[in-house]
This record gives C-alpha cells, sequence and structure tokens, in this order.
C-alpha cells in the first residue's frame, strides 16, 4: 500500500499531513502502523485472522503465562495458543511471568510455536496478575525487569526480534516515572526492537484518560527507537490522531478492535486520503460475523457458543438496534442460536452504525483475569 498526502476534505482527516512511514519491528516489515493488540481472552487466532483480513498488518496473541508455556500439553483446548495459521504472520506472541528463568523458557516455547515476534508484558494491571508479581508490578522493580529482558533476549535467536509492553508507570509518583524510564532505556540497551507504550498507569487500570502528551515525551526521548502507542484507540481517527500529536511509529488497537475489526480498513482508507468510509451494512457484518464463528468453532469446538458471546455483544454496537441486539447474542449458547439470532436481526441489508466510543469508556472489564487467560 502507498503511504500519501490526504487532500483536504469535509470529513476531518486527524493524521500527519505526509502520512504514516511502514512500520518495522527490528528485520520483522509489519508495513500499515495500525496494529492488532493482544488482548487477554480475546485475541485467539479467530479475532486476528478477521482483523488482518479487514487491514490488520500485525496482530499479538492473547498473552500467555511462562509456567503455562513450559507445561502445556498439544491438546485441543491449548489449539489457540499453539497453532498459528498460514495467513497469520507476522504475528507476535506475548509473554507474562514473575521469574526470569521462567519468562525464558516460555519463550523459547513461543519460538518453537512459530512466532515472528516475541513480546514482554510489563504492562497488565490486573489485580490477581499483580499479586503474583507479574505483569504491571514489573515496572516496580527495575533490577527484576530488566534480568527478564536480558534473558528472553540471551535465548530467542537473533532474526526473531524482542519487545516489550509497558504502562507509563506503576502511578503518578515521580518514583514511577524514573523507573518506567530506566527500564525502558535498559531494554532498548540489552537489544529489544521497539516497546508498546500505554498511556495510563497501572493503578487506573482502563479508567481515565490515557496521557498521549507522556507518549509525546517517551518517542521524543526515544528518537529513532521505535515506540508504539496504545490506550483510548475507538475510532480510526483517533489511531491517525495519536500518530500526528505524538510522533509515535505505530498504534496498537485493543478494546476498539472488539466487535469492530473495520477500524482497520477504515484508518487505510482515511491515510489514503478517502473520506471516511460508512459503517458496515448488516449483511457485511452478518458475513464477517459467521465467519469469525465458524472459524472459532473450528479451534473451540463445543465450547465455541459461550465464548463467542463476548465478542458478539460487541458487534452489536454497529447495528442500529444494538441494545436489543445484544441482548440475544448474550444468551447465544450454540451454533443453531448464533443463527437463530443473525436470521432475525441482520436479514435485511440495512446501514450500519458506527459503535459509540462511550461504550469503552470506564470499562476495567476486557482484561481477564488470570485464571481465565490459559482456560
Amino acid at each position: 500500500m502507498q503511504f500519501r498526502a490526504a487532500p483536504h476534505a469535509a470529513t476531518p482527516a486527524a493524521h500527519p499531513a505526509t502520512g504514516p512511514s511502514p512500520l518495522r519491528i527490528g528485520g520483522v516489515d509489519i508495513g500499515f502502523p495500525v496494529v492488532q493488540a493482544a488482548l487477554s481472552g480475546y485475541s485467539d487466532g479467530p479475532m486476528r485472522l478477521i482483523a488482518r483480513r479487514l487491514g490488520a498488518s500485525y496482530a499479538l496473541c492473547e498473552v500467555m503465562l511462562d509456567q503455562f508455556l513450559i507445561a502445556v500439553k498439544n491438546r485441543q483446548r491449548n489449539r489457540r495458543f499453539l497453532e498459528i495459521a498460514a495467513e497469520d504472520h507476522p504475528v507476535g506472541g506475548q509473554l507474562m511471568g514473575a521469574e526470569p528463568d521462567q519468562f525464558a523458557a516460555g519463550a523459547r516455547r513461543l519460538v518453537e510455536v512459530g512466532y515472528d515476534v516475541i513480546d514482554i508484558n510489563f504492562g497488565c494491571p490486573v489485580k490477581k496478575v499483580l499479586g503474583r508479581c507479574r505483569g504491571g508490578f514489573h515496572l516496580s522493580q527495575p533490577e527484576v525487569a530488566l534480568e527478564i529482558v536480558q534473558r528472553t533476549r540471551d535465548v530467542v535467536p537473533a532474526h526473531i526480534p524482542v519487545t516489550v509492553k509497558m504502562r507509563r508507570g506503576i502511578d503518578d509518583r515521580p518514583e514511577s516515572e524514573d523507573h518506567f524510564f530506566r527500564i525502558l532505556e535498559g531494554a532498548f540497551a540489552i537489544g529489544i526492537a521497539a516497546a508498546t507504550i500505554h498511556g495510563r498507569t497501572v493503578v487506573q487500570r482502563y479508567v481515565g484518560p490515557s496521557r498521549w502528551d507522556f507518549l509525546r515525551k517517551v518517542k521524543s526521548w526515544a528518537g529513532s527507537r521505535i515506540i508504539l502507542g496504545s490506550g483510548d484507540l475507538f475510532t480510526p481517527h483517533a489511531c491517525l490522531k495519536m500518530l500526528e500529536e505524538t510522533g509515535v511509529d505505530g498504534v496498537t488497537v485493543a478494546r476498539g478492535a472488539i466487535g469492530n475489526p473495520w477500524i482497520f480498513s477504515q484508518a487505510r482508507a482515511l491515510v489514503d486520503g478517502q473520506p471516511l468510509p460508512a459503517p458496515p451494512s448488516l449483511w457485511e457484518q452478518r458475513q464477517v460475523i459467521s465467519e469469525h464463528y465458524r472459524l472459532a468453532e473450528q479451534l473451540h469446538q463445543e465450547r465455541c457458543g459461550p465464548l463467542m458471546r463476548k465478542f458478539g455483544i460487541k458487534y452489536a454496537a454497529l447495528h442500529p438496534q444494538h441494545l436489543e441486539v445484544r441482548e440475544a447474542l448474550a444468551r447465544v449458547k450454540c451454533r443453531a442460536d448464533w443463527d437463530r439470532v443473525l436470521a432475525q436481526w441482520y436479514c435485511e441489508d440495512l446501514p450500519g452504525v458506527h459503535p459509540d466510543p462511550k461504550i469503552h469508556v470506564g470499562s476495567n472489564a476486557t482484561c481477564q483475569e488470570e485464571s481465565d487467560m490459559q482456560a
């Protein structure tokens, strides 16, 4: 895809006048710099494939625990972590844990599975995760965090990039920011290829605004080193606005992509100088929703129905009668239920609606509890 300046249009286009540059992480060419983030309990193979087919150039698997990867058996219920489709490249595997030795062993397993990038999670804010000294907890202990980065970089082959995901600190104390930059500077010195920064603190979880001014500060400090931004990316305009306002090299869409994979193709259209595309019609939505269920059924088999409900209620936000459709999809238990809902609510090819970004405001429900991550 060619990146070029967008002409003036009536629809506001929040992106740089020259267009964003293609993204590259280490030796991995990504291309379009709006990518699918890792989402615990969500970004499995089916979600990633749907996002990729609708414009995502790169995606990360849902976070995996190091202990799980060390002990996991190649059983049916674990396929979502251990199998990667041919069209699902480049793909990142995100790793979370507490002990440097186990982190290294988990990273080695991700390499064996075939992930193109190994991403270290220093950002998860879930209380149970923090209580077990994982995820965002590491932002409070720079020495351990950097040992994890070193051990991971040592065991991962040189041609496979290692990256980190961080929040801007445990909290708003100056000490937290000092720890943040100590870890980030040390990680780049060790040899990470890129860092993704979420503009909230660990204490904030998902409540309150993401501080894009902090992302701008980080990118100014980083210079030519690759920084991706995260937080409050619920519309295609927001994705391009973050690129413009902060100078980051790419953005990772998390909650904003659940049930709205069209955000990637819409962002591409804006960069190409086109007005914001109309939301997908109900028949277009039905086609994508049906394909998502088909892919999930192949992967999860009899567990598919309950697992797909959480996607269904997000897809419902694009329906003009979203409250009624959400209620119907929330009751789905099996394929027959799913088909009945689609037949009832998506039978006419009516215009869809853009999802209201407010559905995500103040929600701490997306990040799953640790026990759900490796179910």
